[in-house]
């Protein structure tokens, strides 16, 4: 199978250290939250937050990236919601709301699985009959 093949998806090096860089800065959010580090968890979410927003962006064209991007943006906010609502000792009577974005992030992945992708499939098949 050739790279030029539409079935092929490869990332660019150079990108791909953008995703890596966005793990990275996942992980000291999160390591931040655990421990209780306030204001480096906080400081973490904006550029988590903007990666993904951009790795989202810049896969825009391909549906299935486009989804599953655009999912985990969602958990990156209700996740940092969360992490702030523990924070001010709000997350008992707060936490919950981050079931919206939580939520939200669901709904694009089981409109892509359980919709999309199905009629896709079918729209292929159908093309070379």
């Amino acid at each position: 199978m050739s790279n030029h093949s539409p079935d092929v998806y490869s990332v660019p090096a150079k990108f791909r250290s953008l995703e890596n860089l966005h793990v990275f800065f996942w992980l000291v959010k999160d390591i931040c939250w655990c421990t209780g580090f306030k204001p480096l968890g906080v400081a973490m979410i904006f550029p988590t937050l903007i990666v993904a927003i951009y790795i989202m962006w810049k896969n825009r064209h391909i549906v299935s990236e486009l989804a599953h991007n655009i999912a985990i943006a969602l958990w990156i906010t209700a996740n940092s919601l969360w992490m702030i609502f523990e924070f001010t000792g709000t997350d008992e009577e707060l936490k919950n709301y981050c079931l919206i974005p939580f939520c939200m992030g669901l709904a694009i992945l089981v409109y892509y699985y359980a919709i999309y992708l199905p009629m896709r499939k079918t729209k292929r098949k159908t093309k070379f009959v």
